[in-house]
């Protein structure tokens, strides 16, 4: 049985939005430290890049698994407290060791 998961070209959108904000602003950056001076073999070069389908496959994967585990932590959390709902505090509470464990 094949479980749901992220549509890779999504993930790949994602990243594409990720990759170009960061391009602007370490040019962005670059543009305000004109006046420092840069040493040899410092300088940054702006390159296009790409993920292949398994980069995508695996990043979708680990995405699936990181919110299965959030939605269980907090679940239980929920639980605890005679609650069948989840609500944004479950998730604040269960969020700082995910992502230390993540």
């Amino acid at each position: 049985m094949e479980e749901n998961t992220f549509d890779p070209d999504l993930i790949h959108a994602i990243f594409k939005v990720l990759i170009t904000e960061i391009a602007e602003r370490e040019k962005n950056e670059a543009t305000d430290a004109m006046d420092c001076e840069v040493g040899v073999g410092t300088s940054k070069k702006i390159r296009s890049t790409s993920a292949n389908s398994n980069a995508l496959k695996l990043s979708c994967e680990l995405l699936r698994v990181f919110i299965s585990e959030a939605v269980q932590r907090a679940a239980t959390i929920a639980e605890a407290e005679g609650v069948s709902k989840i609500e944004a505090t479950h998730l604040e509470r269960i969020l700082p060791q995910l992502l230390l464990d993540f």
